[in-house]
């Protein structure tokens, strides 16, 4: 359990000291967020604020999982998942960043680069000889997926790779809400380690790895916030927003006790997000009307005169409320299937 600790606090302490220079280096080398014309009127100001703020947490919370890990295959290939997914968030920045607009990577390749991401991840999976099956909560079953658990694992990596990027339009909003997701992830697996022997020379290594990553993520992300609060002196962009997706998916994938499914909870904000930009493509092209002001939905309510830090502590909230029911399902059933 102290190594979770010194993890989260190392972390935290290396992205609060390098965030200066940091953000100075960006500054001085014009690596500037470009923003889109249709968006809001206000986000205009934001032009040229510094992005790729993600390197930061990448390098602090990798710093402080290395030295502490148990170099256990689950919380590697969590890191690996994180590192790569903040890879590809990494070729968007710099496209936008080099051709000077507000379009990065076509949508072809990141979904190419995230097949091979989740191929890495599903033969590692099948080593530790995970089964091909998801755990439906409350109903207490299986349900086997055979080969299309591959397809499964590619949905869950793209899926929250993708969402936790449409909600990383608001000052604090990205960054908060996968702390308090990868945060649920972390508590989950140090429960885990804890009941796994009444002996602590017992207990079981993976879960406490899984806990020295997330809490490692959750040390850098606190140390970025402090720069990225509103109004933001850094911008953490696609590589850090995909980064978080790639540990939230991860962190479900190699979690004993398959829990994927409880990402519609402890993710639930950025599903909410998706699904409003799904929502409002489907009713503008068939419909030919619009369900929200603008999409994703957090710009929906910036339209409403809401202010960001409004918007970024009533999102938190509700990402708590989410978090805490997928843990509380999490305790009540899945320690059945021990």
């Amino acid at each position: 359990m102290t190594r979770v600790l010194i993890a989260a606090l190392v972390a935290l302490i290396v992205s609060i000291l390098i965030g200066p220079r940091f953000i100075e280096f960006l500054r001085s080398n014009e690596f500037g967020q470009h923003i889109r014309e249709e968006g809001p009127e206000h986000h205009m100001s934001k032009q040229g604020t510094p992005t790729m703020g993600g390197l930061m947490i990448l390098f602090a919370a990798t710093v402080a999982f290395l030295p502490l890990t148990h170099f256990t295959l689950q919380g590697l290939t969590v890191l690996f998942a994180t590192l790569a997914c903040g890879a590809v968030g990494f070729l968007d920045d710099f496209i936008k960043l080099t051709h000077r607009r507000s379009l990065g990577l076509s949508g072809r390749w990141k979904m190419l680069l995230l097949v091979g991401i989740a191929a890495i991840v599903s033969l590692v999976a099948n080593h530790l000889q995970i089964e091909h099956s998801v755990f439906l909560p409350i109903a207490n079953v299986n349900i086997p997926l055979s080969y299309g658990w591959y397809v499964f694992v590619f949905l869950i990596i793209a899926g929250t790779a993708n969402g936790t990027n449409l909600a990383d339009g608001v000052d604090g909003l990205a960054a908060g809400t996968g702390i308090i997701a990868i945060f649920t992830f972390t508590a989950m697996n140090v429960v885990s380690y804890v009941r796994s022997g009444t002996d602590v020379t017992h207990r079981n290594l993976t879960d406490l790895d899984l806990a020295i990553i997330g809490a490692a993520l959750v040390g850098a992300a606190i140390g970025f916030l402090w720069y990225n609060a509103f109004p933001a002196e850094v911008i953490m962009g696609d590589t850090g927003s995909m980064a978080f997706g790639g540990a939230l998916a991860g962190l479900a994938i190699m979690t004993r006790r398959h829990t994927e499914l409880l990402l519609l909870l402890i993710g639930g904000i950025f599903v909410i997000e998706a699904l409003s930009v799904m929502i409002q493509v489907f009713s503008f092209k068939y419909l030919k009307r619009r369900v929200f002001l603008m999409a994703p939905i957090h710009h929906h309510f910036e339209m409403k005169a809401w202010s960001e830090t409004k918007i970024m502590v009533r999102f938190w909230i509700v990402t708590g409320i989410l978090c805490a029911a997928g843990f509380a399902l999490f305790y009540r059933y899945y320690f059945r299937l021990r």
